[in-house]
């Protein structure tokens, strides 16, 4: 058992080897954002970043910011948006258990966050980018992501695209990402606003007063042990438990081997240094799925499951198709598609080539690829064939995919195999109020305690948007700054 992320008690401490107003456990969106707020009240803040610089996987992440309501670059690019018509869509994409209040909260304070993030000096470009894609491939600020415009979430609210992309004129996939231009102009912020770093910082445990209030951490510092004060607060920043095995295992079984969007360092010691004082959990069971193929690909076939049956309109947000996939359909997908849709697909401009994938089976007739793959005899010719019909109509009654994207599966006919296609993050964590407090089991907040970004239970539950990480660390980010400087 690790015993290092036991509560320690403040008069154990001999001497503090760093001293702050407001000590924060981690240097990403939450951190960053964290910092800049409690920083710009006038107080000493002093961030702990256990790797050798900051950024976290926000300056590795594509950079998307899920904003609405109405923010300066939706109008430029020409969309109405209001925070009735974000809720609307948030309460029912972000899944069941979603927490309708902090919803509606971000929701209401999202055009106030972007502008916050702009005279942070994060440039947005004012151009749409309106291609099925995870990210646009060039330095458009605007696309949809959240699968807005797909059926069943275009019935409940009027589509508004809210993928707010910092501006990158040298992104490439794989390589830099529009994330760096997020998190750069931040710490940049905060810097000029007097924050101090320290590196190669790794906490392991708070510091706790007889009165229970939290004033400090105990970290490792090259491998020698360090005591860190904080006189106001301290603010837990430091991402999921996306690559703690043993905690997946517990939690989010189906994750166990299959992280991304994700570093190493998030192994989730954040939240058990609270939960050894007692901190409430929320979501823990809850993840985001990536599913691993072109979009433009996905769009121009159809998806179906291991009995050959459609189960998703294939024009949906890829993290919600990853989501469907990976727990209802037993990690089990087909992509069924023509070869003059193959062909356009790999044609499409992408900003991720690398996930076009050839097919697995070429036949000539629905019958043969059926049973190539070895689904049940009459499944996929049923479906196709009912899928085909509509589709001649431009219409798909089943699943209500765009009529833009419907046209009849022709011959040479192929399939590639998805099984195994899924990967994904956490979404739960450590339970806070509105303002970032941690909350103990009993329902009151920790004196001196404050947490944000992937080590909380945020806005998402059982669904997610692209960006949604990136947009409530940042925005109860600055709640906790704010709060552990008002102590």
């Amino acid at each position: 058992m690790d015993t290092d992320v036991y509560p320690r008690s403040a008069d154990e401490i001999e001497s503090w080897d760093y001293e702050a107003d407001v000590v924060i456990a981690g240097y990403g969106i939450a951190g960053a954002a964290a910092a800049v707020e409690a920083a710009s009240t006038g107080a000493d803040v002093l961030v702990l970043e256990r790797t050798g610089g900051w950024g976290g996987a926000a300056a590795m992440a594509g950079g998307f910011i899920y904003l609405g309501g109405g923010t300066d670059l939706q109008k430029a690019c020409g969309f109405d948006d209001s925070v009735d018509n974000m809720v609307a869509f948030l309460n029912v994409a972000m899944g069941p258990g979603a927490d309708a209040n902090r919803v509606g909260d971000y929701c209401a304070g999202s055009v106030d966050h972007f502008d916050w993030l702009v005279r942070c000096g994060v440039p947005f470009k004012p151009v749409f980018w309106g291609e099925p894609g995870w990210e646009p491939p060039g330095d458009e600020g605007l696309m949809f992501t959240g699968g807005e415009n797909a059926f069943p979430f275009n019935t409940i609210a009027k589509p508004a695209p809210r993928g707010h992309i910092p501006q990158m004129s040298n992104k490439k996939a794989g390589e830099a990402s529009a994330g760096y231009m997020l998190m750069k102009p931040l710490v940049d912020t905060a810097t000029s606003l007097g924050v101090r770093a320290v590196y190669d910082v790794h906490a392991s445990s708070l510091v706790v007063q007889s009165d229970g209030r939290v004033v400090g951490l105990i970290a490792r510092q090259y491998g020698k042990p360090v005591a860190i004060r904080a006189r106001r607060g301290v603010v837990l920043a430091a991402g999921s438990f996306a690559y703690n095995d043993a905690m997946l295992a517990q939690y989010a079984p189906k994750l166990v081997g299959r992280p991304a969007a994700s570093i190493e360092q998030h192994d989730g010691q954040a939240i058990r240094m609270a939960q050894a004082l007692g901190a409430d959990l929320a979501h823990m069971d809850a993840t985001e799925v990536a599913f691993l193929v072109d979009p433009q690909q996905t769009v121009r076939g159809i998806l179906v499951n291991g009995r050959g049956q459609r189960y998703v309109p294939e024009d949906m947000y890829s993290g919600r198709i990853g989501q469907l996939t990976l727990y209802h359909q037993d990690d089990t997908a087909y992509l069924i598609i023509d070869g003059d849709a193959q062909e356009e697909a790999m044609a499409a401009t992408s900003p991720t080539p690398f996930l076009k994938r050839p097919a697995t089976w070429v036949c000539d007739s629905v019958a043969e690829l059926e049973g190539e793959i070895g689904l049940p005899p009459g499944s996929l010719q049923a479906t196709v064939s009912a899928y085909n019909e509509a589709a001649a109509r431009r219409e798909d009654p089943l699943l209500h995919k765009k009529p833009e994207w419907l046209k009849p599966i022709g011959t040479p006919v192929g399939a590639i195999d998805l099984r195994g296609s899924c990967a994904g993050f956490t979404l739960g964590g450590l339970q806070t109020t509105l303002d970032s407090e941690v909350l103990h089991v009993s329902g009151a907040p920790i004196p001196g305690l404050y947490a944000a970004g992937r080590c909380t239970a945020g806005v998402a539950a059982w669904g997610y948007a692209s960006g949604i990480s990136l947009g409530d660390g940042s925005f109860y980010g600055r709640r906790a700054g704010r709060a552990a400087a008002e102590g």
